[in-house]
């Protein structure tokens, strides 16, 4: 396969520039000017269209085992590759929690007959209950890419302190779910002003901020690669990035919803606006555009979180939380933070490839002779509008806004997965 005409953009070297690409048996075999094709070569022209590294997403629910009537492997591997992605992290609650080789062996036994890379975390604890550490070693052994509880916060400091410090000993990040369940009434909604105006009493930031606080130190003291997973508070982002400059192995998520919407979407979308954490005030929305823009926020990732239409339909109080994410994620990424200024376009493809991939350590992220032909064609000047998607869920509340940034092609491992 020959890419023509490109603009590359690869944020592992810093560069972009023009020129074409040759793909042979999965590889990047040549990027030079004016490649010739050969007989039964195919040839992609890329003209006016952007060629990136394959996305990455460190944190994505593809609900395998357990929960397959919202999405599955194969179903969340299509929104990935329709999404721009060729790697994924999946999270460890399932049901079975991944908490042992054998549930972790059996989901990446059936992940490799998928046309995506998609990797798995396993637990902190058994059960997700945060008083029993994993086989940590047996599980990176397994094959297991890092640790986290995601869903749960580890409430107890003594316990994660020891799995942070088994972390850093493997050379794997720990990710954190930071929401304190003793600040929460009702999850999925800012304890603030919408939530008054529902007559409820929802997440106060506090609850984020407190245990973010307490990590932050635990990572500064443990040295592991700690991860501040689907940050929503201004304040959080400050002590991530007070903590960063004192030394700590400190790394940040922001997600699409968090950087686009506000609180006040939840009384727009209702249940598809609601998240853990929830969206907040515009002064946070503002400070995790800020840690975006100075590096304190070093990863964008969706929470890709499938739920069943008859889930997001019951009441604010009873639907669940989370919103889907992979087919929407580069769009908005472009629309909110690269065409207002806030990011360039390498900045933002920074924090979703080489970033993670280097936090992870994928063979990924990078566009030079003899890497991966993991890449993304997009057109960032299209204007699109969200309808259909490959997701076995709907419940975002991104469908039919407008947006810019349409992938065209998206090529894993040397082959189309994805065709505009």
């Amino acid at each position: 396969m020959i890419i023509k005409n490109g603009f590359i953009i690869d944020p592992a070297s810093q560069r972009s520039y023009y020129t074409d690409l040759r793909i042979e048996n999965g590889i990047l075999e040549d990027i030079s000017d004016h490649i010739d094709a050969s007989e039964g070569e195919e040839v992609i022209d890329a003209a006016g269209l952007t060629v990136a590294p394959g996305l990455i997403d460190t944190h994505v629910h593809f609900r395998d085992p357990g929960f397959t009537h919202k999405e599955t492997l194969h179903t969340g591997s299509l929104a990935a590759a329709k999404g721009g992605f060729t790697s994924v992290i999946c999270m460890a609650n399932t049901s079975p929690v991944v908490d042992t080789p054998e549930v972790l062996q059996d989901i990446l036994d059936r992940a490799g007959a998928e046309n995506i890379h998609i990797c798995q975390a396993a637990s902190v604890s058994r059960s997700l209950k945060g008083a029993e550490m994993t086989d940590m070693d047996a599980l990176k052994e397994a094959g297991a890419c890092g640790f986290t509880d995601d869903g749960i916060p580890l409430r107890d400091a003594a316990f994660l302190y020891e799995a942070m410090k088994k972390a850093a000993g493997l050379n794997v990040p720990i990710s954190l779910h930071e929401e304190d369940p003793a600040f929460i009434k009702n999850n999925g909604i800012n304890h603030g002003s919408v939530s008054d105006a529902l007559g409820i009493y929802g997440s106060p930031s506090i609850a984020e901020e407190s245990l973010v606080a307490r990590d932050c130190l635990l990572a500064l003291r443990s040295k592991a690669h700690v991860v501040i997973q689907h940050i929503s508070s201004g304040k959080s982002v400050e002590l991530v990035r007070i903590f960063r400059k004192l030394g700590a192995n400190l790394h940040a998520e922001a997600t699409p919803h968090h950087f686009t919407l506000t609180e006040d979407a939840v009384l727009k979308y209702g249940t598809l606006a609601k998240m853990n954490p929830p969206l907040r005030r515009e002064e946070d929305r503002q400070a995790v555009i800020k840690g975006l823009a100075d590096g304190t926020i070093d990863i964008i990732a969706t929470d890709h979180a499938p739920h069943s239409r008859e889930e997001k339909e019951r009441s604010i109080t009873a639907a669940p939380s989370g919103i889907t994410g992979l087919e929407t994620s580069l769009a908005l990424g472009i629309t909110s933070l690269v065409r207002p200024g806030h990011l360039t376009l390498m900045q933002l493809l920074e924090k979703m490839t080489v970033n993670p991939a280097e936090l992870y350590h994928l063979p990924a992220g990078k566009i030079a002779r003899g890497a991966i032909a993991d890449l993304v064609i997009f057109d960032p000047e299209e204007l699109w509008s969200p309808k259909e998607y490959a997701s076995l869920s709907s419940n975002t509340p991104f469908t039919g806004w407008n947006l810019y940034g349409k992938v065209k092609y998206t090529i894993c491992g040397g082959t189309i997965v994805y065709r505009d």
